[in-house]
């Protein structure tokens, strides 16, 4: 049987089995994180940037916010039907809101929240572990909890059957792109068919926001307190930008006019310059 290049390239990237070298990716020296102001929301968990402004999708709340850039006041305030939401899009007239724990990606109408449509997640599932994924990463600046951990139970731990779906989205040219972290993927789909048309594997095993610069896709990694940048033919990580431990830790993510925006989910909205 005979594949395309790119069909080839994406079946040989699903089927790596090593754990990546990532001091041989070069290293891209961007601008210092700047904490631009609080989200409206308790969680935010994805940022979409528009000619409008910046929309927010919390997951504490499941609510949808458009904001300033500058300033950070609400212009709009939407409630949706996710279900713990990650990652959004907009593709001129819908929102496209991943529903993390329900595993669907939700298309609502951008004025007024109404859904519109719902889509299973491709990669959808339980996150699995490897022998050489990082540690669990979380916000520095996180409050410590004061309450004493609970005692532990004598009774048999139950397996973790509880599945996730996509953590962040893109739209271009009219098809959808999304990172999903149970299956370590991004993935382009025709969102008429809701077919997979392409499929390449992300950098480490929590893979969040995505954003364009040019025809290079930027995407997060929570674990890695990393960015990388994939070539979108190929699925190569070409480049990646690599925050301090001190940073605010990375959740959603969008670019636009040369700037990095990303959220940590403590409460705070963040930039710096690529």
């Amino acid at each position: 049987m005979t594949y395309a290049r790119r069909d080839f390239v994406g079946i040989s990237a699903a089927a790596s089995i090593a754990p990546r070298n990532f001091n041989a990716i070069r290293l891209r020296h961007a601008g210092k994180v700047e904490v631009v102001y609080q989200s409206p929301g308790p969680q935010p968990n994805g940022l979409q940037a528009t000619a409008e402004g910046l929309w927010i999708i919390d997951q504490g709340n499941n609510l949808a916010y458009l904001v300033d850039y500058r300033s950070g006041k609400v212009l709009r305030e939407l409630k949706t039907d996710a279900d713990r939401a990650s990652g959004m899009t907009f593709d001129g007239q819908a929102l496209w809101i991943g529903s993390t724990y329900s595993r669907e990606i939700i298309c609502c109408d951008a004025r007024t929240g109404t859904t519109l449509s719902r889509h299973f997640t491709p990669g959808a599932g339980v996150i699995y572990k490897t022998t050489w994924d990082p540690p669990a990463r979380s916000s520095p600046l996180a409050k410590k909890a004061s309450a004493s951990a609970p005692a532990a139970s004598s009774s048999p731990a139950k397996p973790d059957t509880v599945g996730t779906g996509a953590h962040g989205q893109e739209w271009r040219d009219g098809k959808l792109w999304m990172a999903v972290p149970p299956s370590r993927m991004i993935y382009r789909l025709d969102p008429k068919s809701w077919i997979v048309e392409r499929q390449f594997s992300t950098a480490g095993n929590r893979p969040h926001g995505i954003g364009w610069e040019g025809r290079y896709l930027w995407c997060t990694d929570s674990n890695l307190n990393a960015f990388f940048r994939h070539d979108t033919e190929t699925g190569e990580i070409v480049e990646r930008v690599q925050l301090a431990d001190s940073d605010p830790l990375p959740h959603g993510m969008t670019i636009r006019d040369g700037v990095l925006w990303y959220c940590d989910d403590v409460g705070l909205i963040c930039r710096m310059t690529l």
